[in-house]
């Protein structure tokens, strides 16, 4: 719903200094990576309308219990909608790097679960993540200790066509206030490998509040810095 950054609009409508939204950079650096022939399905909820109006080239699933359920449940309802084969899914306030998408294309080509992070110093409030002796994740969420925590998730994650459906169970056996990285941990216990993608080079921001959205500005738009554009989506 976007209240920390005091909008009135969903969050991923947030308009960047260059004129696009939050979901437009997103749709813009799906294109660039992978070509316009991909299917879209976007999960919506708070003033669902103002979305489908802004992007009314992807199909839309609505989470009619939003404001009472986690990411969990609504990305349940995305791969329930999605047909089969492996998924790409990111979260709504991710402003990234292109690169980023050209970088995991070789695993979504092999079929590789995987989660996309980075080394950076983590906080408490931050989903982290640690890994195992095989190389693939072990445990993914907030309650990951700082302490022992190698990075934060950025929010651009793959599941296979093979380990789909135990992210798909693990999704249903979790409480509705869990994040989607319950399932994701849920799938790992009963053998799904997620390996973690390291970007750390590379700027992905996850906007929750207004110093995100400058951040964002400042490494994404740097030629109009933190100014709000003039037209508006509807």
């Amino acid at each position: 719903m976007g209240t920390r950054l005091g909008r009135p609009y969903p969050k991923s409508l947030t308009h960047l200094s260059d004129g696009r939204t939050i979901m437009g950079q997103q749709h813009d650096n799906i294109a660039t990576a992978f070509g316009d022939d991909v299917r879209l399905v976007t999960v919506v909820g708070f003033k669902l309308e103002a979305i489908i109006e802004s992007f009314p080239d992807s199909a839309f699933v609505y989470n009619e219990l939003f404001d009472q359920t986690n990411t969990s449940k609504s990305l349940l309802k995305g791969l329930h909608a999605h047909g089969e084969g492996g998924v790409l899914w990111m979260n709504g306030d991710v402003v990234f790097d292109p690169e980023i998408l050209r970088r995991v294309k070789p695993l979504i080509e092999a079929d590789q679960s995987f989660c996309v992070v980075n080394t950076s110093e983590v906080a408490d409030e931050e989903v982290k993540y640690t890994v195992s002796a095989d190389g693939g994740l072990s445990a993914i969420s907030k309650r990951v200790p700082t302490g022992i925590a190698e990075g934060e998730a950025v929010g651009i994650n793959f599941v296979s066509s093979t380990d789909r459906e135990l992210l798909v169970h693990g999704l249903e056996l979790v409480d509705d206030q869990e994040y989607f990285e319950g399932g994701i941990e849920w799938a790992i216990s009963q053998g799904a490998r997620f390996l973690p993608v390291d970007v750390s080079d590379l700027s992905a921001v996850e906007v929750d509040f207004p110093d995100d959205l400058a951040r964002a500005n400042r490494e994404f738009a740097p030629q109009i810095l933190d100014e709000e554009p003039i037209a508006v989506s509807a």
